[in-house]
């Protein structure tokens, strides 16, 4: 069998449960992406790990307390939709965002942002 083949009737046994950013203050971190997502924040202010929950097409999203994330652009990051994206963008960078880039390519746009904790995002126009 070829490598990214499965047999048809053959049920995965994966799925993704949560998206985990490494943070210094994981709450606050927490409490920025739920006010952001209309999620719910899971954790005492000062547990080393706190889950948002109630996030529309992710079942949860993470947040670790480590003493320094790892440096340099994040490998995984989330890409978010809306239906006005440049109000989006605005209203994200007053609560504490901060541009990244833009990019327009093969007729896609979206711009690159990046949490408070330099975390990177990336916000879509809805298809």
């Amino acid at each position: 069998m070829r490598v990214g083949a499965r047999p048809y009737g053959v049920r995965m046994a994966l799925m993704v449960e949560m998206v985990t950013f490494d943070s210094t203050d994981p709450h606050a971190l927490a409490v920025w992406w739920a006010r952001r997502l209309g999620g719910t924040v899971q954790g005492e202010p000062d547990a080393w790990f706190v889950v948002v929950t109630d996030v529309r097409g992710v079942q949860q999203l993470g947040f670790q307390r480590v003493e320094s994330p790892t440096p340099g652009k994040n490998r995984v990051h989330l890409d978010l939709q809306a239906p006005d994206v440049a109000a989006e963008v605005e209203r994200l960078v007053a609560d504490g965002a901060t541009l990244v880039a833009r990019h327009a390519e093969q007729g896609l746009s979206w711009t690159v942002l990046a949490d408070p904790d330099g975390n990177q995002f990336c916000v879509s126009q809805h298809a």
